[in-house]
């Protein structure tokens, strides 16, 4: 089979097949066995592209893998075979899930009982966008903000793939979404989803802009913070906090961590969050799965919907890690590796 298999750490924005380029598609990689009875064999329709996936092959993830290593973690497909005690799933069933790693390949292996059926009616590119970006929305703002209606939530980096997922879970809420990102493209899609307001932070001060805003609302302040960014952003948004807030560090894509003074967080009693998702595989794994059941309900009734700013196949990755690289996603960028599923390449 076909895997993009990441030999050495380096930028995977080089050309693949380059001598420097880290990543390279290998066309003979081994298929992988059913490893259980409960093995169930999928053939990749399309896998998710994420931040992370991008700083693993740059070495900069918290979690560095041996090499060499197939990269990839949420994933679309259909069964292609089955264990001797597989009960739910059947050849041909459209299912998605995540990985630790390997998704970036024509096949992936996965046990039955972390594989989620996708609705009737729902895209399979979608769904294969869906468990890592609003999976982290979802437990970040349900289960651990415990998001209420009315209560005010900022979202910095609205108009990457979690950012726009935080957007669209804090609508289903019944939150009042203010939505901060750069460019006049970027914040018209992102008032289209309908936030209730918009900061251009290419022009535009976030303390005057979201004050301003929340003066002629009659509002106090913010109550969650939605944090992908880190850097001077976050510090500047931690000025608009209420009493009470909650504080949801998700990611650091400016490259700077931010310092939350321990103090102020005392005297304003704020909550701080830390949320790395993936590890509530190994502590929490009902928690993932009750989550991206309701994320799949959602997306079947139209609720949220999957915004995919680029497609490429496996041999124009490293376009695809280029446009993460270079912030002109507006969305989720995705790897189609089954070219029936039904995306076009380079949207």
């Amino acid at each position: 089979m076909e895997a993009l298999v990441c030999q050495k750490i380096g930028d995977p924005t080089l050309p693949l097949g380059g001598g420097s380029a880290p990543i390279a598609v290998d066309r003979s990689h081994p298929v992988p066995p059913l490893s259980s009875p409960t093995s169930v064999r999928v053939r990749v329709a399309a896998t998710s592209l994420n931040y992370a996936n991008y700083l693993q092959v740059l070495g900069k993830y918290q979690e560095k893998p041996p090499l060499p290593f197939v990269p990839g973690s949420d994933y679309s497909g259909v069964v292609e075979s089955v264990g001797d005690k597989v009960e739910r799933l059947r050849p041909g069933d459209r299912v998605c899930s995540f990985a630790a790693l390997g998704s970036f390949a024509q096949l992936v292996v996965a046990d039955e009982k972390d594989l989620f059926s996708v609705p009737d009616g729902c895209d399979l590119v979608a769904a294969g966008a869906l468990p890592v970006a609003f999976g982290t929305s979802h437990v970040a703002l349900v289960h651990r903000a415990q998001l209420k209606p009315g209560q005010v939530l900022l979202v910095l980096g609205a108009a990457g793939g979690v950012g726009l997922s935080a957007v669209q879970i804090g609508k289903v809420c019944g939150a009042v979404v203010i939505a901060v990102a750069r460019g006049t493209e970027k914040l018209q899609f992102l008032q289209s989803l309908g936030v209730d307001h918009v900061v251009d932070l290419s022009n535009e001060n976030i303390l005057e802009s979201v004050k301003r805003f929340l003066k002629a609302k009659g509002l106090k302040g913010v109550d969650v913070l939605y944090d992908p960014v880190g850097g001077k952003v976050m510090k500047d948004s931690m000025k608009l906090l209420n009493w009470g807030a909650n504080i949801l560090v998700i990611g650091f894509a400016s490259g700077e961590v931010p310092v939350i003074p321990a103090n102020i967080a005392l005297v304003k009693n704020w909550t701080v969050h830390g949320l790395y998702w993936g590890s509530y595989k190994i502590h929490r794994p009902k928690v993932l799965e009750d989550s991206l059941k309701e994320l799949l309900s959602w997306l079947a009734k139209g609720l949220i919907k999957i915004q995919i700013s680029h497609a490429y196949s496996l041999y124009e990755a490293n376009l695809a890690f280029a446009a993460i690289k270079e912030r002109k996603v507006i969305g989720k960028v995705m790897l189609v590796i089954d070219s029936s599923a039904g995306a076009r390449s380079k949207l």
